[in-house]
């Protein structure tokens, strides 16, 4: 029944570490599938007799607050109990929207992945009991609108059941005697400029209000008893319910870090607006600077004077996500705010950002929260939400008492991965920005493939084909694949169009992103072998190419008037829409629909649906010769991106390239290299560009497509930006399929059956010598290196067991097989 399991040890108890009291549990199964309860008015005698209407409820409900209450707001449920000998029991839990549980005071697990109300997600627990008296305490956070916008909600509450059934009334909610409260001490608001943002509300913790210990205190209700949990294919006859699944991820890794460089510590003028004042690099004493340096290693705790206004700069010089942790002395009217920022901004317009690595003369503008301290007892206080960025702004303020800051922490998380590949070639251009393409798909990587981790937070079906691309090439877990694809297809309206972000607390549909669901489908079907899943999906599929082609026009071309039609950040492009494509005729997005309709094609005849792979291709065979017809453009040689013809863009030629549609002349007159002035793709859009030349075969403008990547690293950046200068976001997965195109493209390893049950290597090189490098595989490793000589080729391949193929290169194929393999191919000048 499990899938996995990960344990929670007590390692702060005299004497070293304890047994587990907790081992998180990952299932392969529903619980309860089986609890399905007697009729209540079933004929005397009859044994058998079920009620239909009880079919899929768990044995344990929902609990909520007694009393109305409106979000944002903080929850806690206890139970306490005795037991008169010990106990091993499994627990499944989970919250709307959050919770943290605790079983005596020690924290056991936290949860539940983000989810919708139709998929919402459980956790489970193998927890030990000794004999004796207990305390399990569920902190559950409840934010509303003041939550992350991918945070969904129907009514905040907590549910733990015990896997025996009989174990409800001692332990379950709805049966046994839980509590309930809402704990004081919060306050919240948005950040500044907050359209920008869909991370939550920044929040303020004011300690002289909390409770010094979240299980005691005063204020405990009775819990009132909800709907029974809700099994998600079971249930009937239901209200609109929490669809319960078990969790598909482990546990997000939570990483303490002592950490940061000081850049700045200066007092502000009474009433300053920090934001307002522009950073000096270097301010501060150097007593100042080790004081603040040690706090921030894990050193000696510093005292702020009575009466102080300081701020104090740290460079993290890297970029983190992480929740803050600060420990606090007794100060009446004493607070601490914690921002972050990616980077400082040259001016107030929070445009350009200039040297990410500068800071003198600019200005801090930061999302974060505020610690405020009791006047008369210490306080440890650790954030709700986790941030992110390289940069951290301590604002301290004191009044008539002095502030004593024993600890600033940093709780690095994320998802619980490590890269498993490596690349090497004499190009040090590449070497430079591997570090950032890497940096930016781990920061990206969290309870879901989240797009910018400082902005939004949110997982959108057009970033997953890249993310997914770069996840398959560095690492063998496909868990965030498989989910993103799962919620996506559940997302979708009555028309068939799935949302282009979810979950989500609004509606936003974008066409070309219901079209990316596609390619993503399709990539997870060779790089991973999953035939039933993706026949899970097949369903939807039909359903995205139903609804796009519901736009077409009487002369058979699409024309989306719906939602957003967003492509590409491209120069010119007003919210990133290409010409024609606001509610006219568009040929970028005409062909990336005839694009996903091959991809569809392939999905429906390598899974056993030969009759609807020939009506689709049929299809994308009627819309490219109706693209033909209006688009191409004799003269130019190239598609115009509209009717007018006077606008063309590297996007149209990629997808009709990509499509595989175009006469063989007409594919060989679109030249990508050639310097004609198109609009440029940007760089979420650069993955299609570059799939188009390798295509082509155009590997040294491959090559020098990815050497231009290192104007990042140049700038100072960390990880990789989300457009163009002056980008909004420093820190955006998309941007990570150049590490896809380092083993895809370069060295050239690809499936080339379902489930990568056969490979294809075929190295584009271009002007490099020398290249090496290695991918997970489901069934191990896969490495290739290749070194030109004098008069060809040298190469390695190693394959695992079970696994053959074939390597192509200079125009000559040979079959590779499970171990090693040494080929050479002649012809050195053959590949560039």
């Amino acid at each position: 029944m499990s899938g996995g399991t990960q344990a929670v040890t007590d390692h702060d108890s005299p004497g070293g570490a304890n047994p587990p009291v907790a081992t998180r549990v990952l299932l392969d199964r529903r619980p309860f599938v089986d609890c399905w309860p007697l009729a209540a008015d079933r004929p005397e005698g009859d044994l058998e007799a079920r009620d239909i209407f009880a079919r899929g409820l768990w044995p344990c409900a929902w609990i909520h607050h007694p009393q109305p209450i409106d979000p944002p707001v903080l929850l806690a449920f206890r139970l306490r109990l005795s037991l008169d000998q010990p106990r091993t029991v499994r627990l499944h839990a989970t919250a709307d929207e959050g919770y943290i549980l605790r079983l005596d005071g020690q924290e056991i697990g936290r949860g539940p992945e983000r989810g919708a109300i139709s998929h919402w997600f459980f956790d489970t627990y193998d927890i030990r009991l000794e004999a004796g008296d207990h305390v399990l305490l569920a902190e559950v956070r409840a934010l509303g609108p003041a939550a992350p916008r991918a945070q969904v909600s129907l009514r905040p509450g907590f549910l733990l059941a015990p896997d025996a059934p009989e174990m409800s009334a001692l332990l379950g909610t709805g049966g046994a005697a839980w509590e309930c409260k809402v704990l004081p001490g919060f306050a919240f608001a948005p950040p500044f400029d907050h359209d920008r943002f869909s991370i939550g509300y920044n929040c303020t913790f004011n300690a002289e209000q909390m409770d010094a210990d979240d299980a005691g205190g005063r204020g405990w209700l009775p819990a009132e008893r909800g709907r029974a949990g809700t099994d998600p294919e079971l249930s009937n006859r239901q209200p609109v319910s929490h669809l319960l699944h078990p969790a598909m991820l482990p546990p997000m890794r939570e990483e303490r870090r002592r950490l940061g460089k000081v850049r700045s510590i200066a007092p502000l003028a009474t009433g300053a607006q920090p934001a307002l004042v522009p950073v000096v690099e270097g301010a501060g004493s150097p007593e100042a600077h080790r004081a603040w340096s040690a706090l921030l290693h894990g050193g000696e705790p510093v005292l702020v004077p009575a009466g102080q206004a300081l701020r104090v700069v740290v460079d993290l010089e890297d970029y983190y996500c992480a929740r803050v942790r600060v420990l606090l002395g007794a100060g009446a009217g004493a607070t601490i705010s914690v921002k972050w920022a990616e980077a400082l901004f040259t001016d107030a317009s929070l445009r350009d950002k200039g040297p990410r690595d500068e800071i003198d003369g600019k200005f801090f503008h930061g999302v974060g929260d505020t610690f405020r301290a009791a006047s008369s007892r210490d306080s440890d206080i650790g954030s709700i939400l986790w941030r992110a960025g390289r940069y951290v702004e301590v604002l301290v303020t004191t009044e008539d008492a002095p502030l004593t800051i024993g600890a600033l922490e940093f709780i690095e998380t994320g998802y619980p991965a490590e890269p498993a590949c490596d690349f090497e070639g004499e190009a040090a251009a590449f070497a430079d920005w591997i570090p950032l393409a890497l940096r930016s798909l781990s920061c990206s990587a969290h309870d879901s493939l989240i797009d910018g981790p400082y902005y939004e937070q949110m997982m959108w079906a057009g970033d997953g084909v890249q993310t997914a691309l770069a996840a398959y090439c560095t690492q063998l877990d496909d868990r965030l694949v498989r989910k993103s694809l799962l919620l996506f297809d559940g997302s979708r309206s009555s028309d068939g169009l799935m949302r282009a972000r979810w979950p989500a607390r609004d509606d936003l549909f974008i066409v070309p992103y219901a079209l990316h669901w596609i390619n993503q489908l399709h990539d997870f079907a060779f790089w991973r072998d999953d035939p039933d899943f993706v026949k899970e999906r097949l369903p939807g599929l039909r359903a995205t190419c139903e609804a796009v082609l519901g736009f077409r026009d009487d002369g058979g071309l699409l024309v989306i008037r719906r939602g957003w039609n967003f492509v590409d950040w491209a120069d010119g492009w007003a919210d990133g829409i290409p010409p024609g494509a606001d509610g006219g005729q568009s040929a970028i997005l005409n062909w990336h629909a005839a694009y996903a309709l091959t991809l569809a094609a392939r999905l429906e005849e390598t899974h056993g649906e030969p009759e609807l792979a020939t009506r689709a291709r049929r299809v994308a065979g009627e819309l490219s010769a109706a693209l033909i017809g209006a688009f191409w453009n004799e003269e130019a040689g190239f598609f115009a991106d509209d009717r007018t013809h006077r606008s063309f863009s590297e996007h149209a030629q990629c997808l009709a390239t990509l499509s595989g549609l175009l006469p063989a002349e007409m594919a060989q007159r679109i030249d990508l290299a050639g310097g004609v002035p198109l609009t440029r793709c940007t760089i979420s859009f650069q993955h299609f560009l570059l799939e188009a030349l390798a295509l082509q075969g155009r590997t040294g403008e491959i090559v020098r497509r990815l050497q231009s990547w290192s104007q990042y690293p140049a700038l100072g950046l960390k990880t990789l930006p989300e457009g163009p200068e002056p980008t909004r976001s420093d820190c955006h997965a998309w941007g990570a399929h150049v590490l896809y195109h380092l083993q895809a493209t370069i060295l050239g390893i690809r499936p080339c059956a379902p489930g990568f049950r056969r490979v294809h290597i075929a190295p584009q090189p271009g002007p490099l010598s020398r290249i090496r490098g290695s991918i997970p595989h489901p069934r191990g490793r896969i490495g290739a290196s290749m070194e030109r000589s004098g008069d060809g080729w040298s190469a390695t391949v190693h394959l695992p067991e079970g696994l053959a193929g074939t390597m192509s290169l200079c125009g000559e194929s040979s079959e590779i097989r499970s171990g090693e393999n040494r080929l050479f191919f002649p012809r050195a000048d053959a590949a560039l």
